[in-house]
């Protein structure tokens, strides 16, 4: 089996899936329960991939970003019931083109391609921001896909989770910790409020299935916040093989090729 590099963010989301609406307070959990599905989040996480493997990102970031919004539009119709978020919902429905200045969670939940792709820190920051702000130009959606993209970038490459903390503090106030929020932490969609929640989920942990419980075990928007976690943990500890085949075991033809593909394209890109 290919390693999909995407493993992760994909795990995160369908374990997640229900749990979005049905919050649980502990990390004693199935993985896999028998309504597990892969949502919105894995759909916009493969429109950015098929995107970085459709143009030449590391030339022509303005391609990047056209090519972004024709697949996510054309990944949005093609999955119209996956959970999309209502704004993003309109922006499909109504055929826009434009931002529509959102500071959700949308923009950190898709990126992790980017941090795969990048070829440098500051190029996984570049991109990321042009990911996002095709649909989330806010300041808090654009430093929520920043922060993510730089801490996959810098995980993949070898880099400690102390660097990778004082990194992420940059962006965001990482003084708690999970047993503290959890007896009150609630769904709320926005990065501000789920991105540092989800990095944490990550620094607190010890292995993959360790952050993935951790992000879940919070509540809140737990496939996104899962999805996130689970992006960064694969970056850092790497992935299982039966976790990967087990998360990929949910996808269907046409989402498998653009993983497949994706997967060609960062081993090609960085055995050059």
């Amino acid at each position: 089996m290919k390693k999909t590099k995407l493993a992760g963010e994909i795990l995160g989301d369908v374990v997640g899936s229900v749990y979005e609406f049905d919050n649980i307070k502990t990390k004693e959990f199935p993985l896999f329960g028998k309504y597990c599905m892969f949502t919105d989040d894995t759909v916009l996480t493969l429109a950015v991939a098929k995107s970085l493997c459709e143009t030449d990102a590391h030339k022509d970031i303005e391609d990047f970003k056209k090519r972004l919004v024709y697949n996510m539009h054309l990944l949005g119709h093609e999955y119209p019931d996956a959970g999309f978020g209502g704004r993003f919902m309109n922006w499909l429905e109504t055929g826009n083109k434009e931002p529509y200045n959102s500071c959700g969670n949308g923009s950190a939940m898709r990126v992790s391609p980017v941090g795969w792709y990048a070829e440098s820190l500051e190029e996984a920051e570049a991109l990321a921001t042009a990911s996002a702000e095709v649909t989330h130009n806010h300041p808090e959606g654009i430093k929520g896909a920043v922060s993510v993209a730089g801490a996959i970038y810098l995980a993949r490459t070898g880099v400690g989770k102390k660097e990778i903390y004082e990194y992420c503090k940059k962006f965001y106030n990482l003084d708690f910790t999970l047993d503290e929020i959890r007896p009150t932490y609630y769904f709320v969609e926005t990065c501000q409020e789920s991105v540092p929640q989800a990095l944490v989920a990550f620094f607190e942990s010890e292995s993959f299935e360790d952050a993935i419980r951790n992000a879940i075990s919070i509540g809140g928007d737990s496939d996104t916040i899962a999805a996130i976690t689970g992006s960064i943990a694969e970056a850092f500890y790497g992935i299982d093989e039966d976790l990967e085949e087990a998360a990929l075991s949910y996808l269907d033809e046409r989402l498998l090729n653009i993983v497949d593909l994706f997967a060609d394209k960062i081993r090609d890109t960085q055995n050059r």
